[in-house]
């Protein structure tokens, strides 16, 4: 839609670089509440938000590269050059979970409970995320002849260009809207920790598996010659998801 948000002279603003800002700007506030509902330390959660974002930008790069081998293997160089986009939510979040679980363990407290703290602020990044992503045209739809169709027509836009397409993008924004209404509805709620993580896992995974099925864009190299990455990655996150619920249910009730 509109990839450029303000541009004057050389400088410009990328829209989507300004809801991700907006993103990770509400997520840390809306734990920063929860903390102080829990009497949690500010300045932990701010660590490891700082960590978080590191990570999850080193991540979803180098899952990116991963999934599109084929390509970089003949241009080695080209890794590097992030400004040209290449960047995968996924292996953003495992990377950025694993640096969080390290933080924690160090400072001996509960992985599931402060894992809980972000949960909420997880869905509502997303949202803002996916919305970024429609106006910069990635993460882009198949062709769709349906009333709310979207046809990309700016040139800067990465999307295929002058051809109703599938929002998928604000699916996805959509899917995180309603995973952080039932988050944020059940954090006061929640029966044992690592309720709301879990539930987080498995809600965004799901929309993304739905989602994914109306994907248009390139996604990488194919898993089994026929499913996406991320899409086998959704499907092994919400078995975990669901395994887990299970088994962290069964310890609260018998502790």
């Amino acid at each position: 839609m509109h990839p450029i948000l303000i541009e004057l002279g050389q400088f410009s603003v990328k829209t989507y670089g300004f809801f991700i800002a907006i993103g990770f700007l509400a997520g840390i506030s809306l734990a920063l509440k929860e903390a102080k509902r829990l009497n949690y330390d500010h300045q932990f959660i701010l660590d490891i938000a700082f960590y978080m974002i590191l990570g999850a930008i080193v991540g979803s790069r180098l899952f990116y590269v991963a999934t599109h081998l084929s390509y970089y293997r003949t241009n080695p160089l080209d890794v590097f050059k992030v400004w040209q986009g290449g960047l995968t939510f996924f292996g953003g979040f495992i990377l950025a979970m694993l640096i969080s679980i390290w933080m924690i363990k160090k400072r001996n407290l509960s992985i599931w409970k402060t894992c809980d703290i972000f949960a909420p602020s997880l869905a509502i990044g997303v949202m803002f995320g996916r919305i970024g992503c429609f106006f910069a045209g990635c993460c882009y739809g198949t062709h769709c002849e349906l009333p709310w169709a979207v046809t990309f027509t700016n040139p800067h836009s990465l999307a295929q260009l002058n051809v109703a397409l599938h929002p998928t993008q604000l699916y996805s924004a959509a899917g995180a809207c309603i995973t952080f209404l039932v988050l944020y509805g059940l954090r006061k709620k929640k029966s044992f920790d690592g309720q709301l993580t879990l539930l987080w896992i498995l809600l965004y995974s799901g929309f993304r598996s739905i989602v994914e099925l109306f994907r248009g864009d390139v996604r990488g190299d194919l898993l089994f010659e026929k499913f996406p990455a991320s899409q086998v990655l959704a499907w092994a996150l919400i078995a975990f998801a669901l395994v887990m619920l299970f088994v962290l249910k069964a310890k609260s009730k018998k502790s």
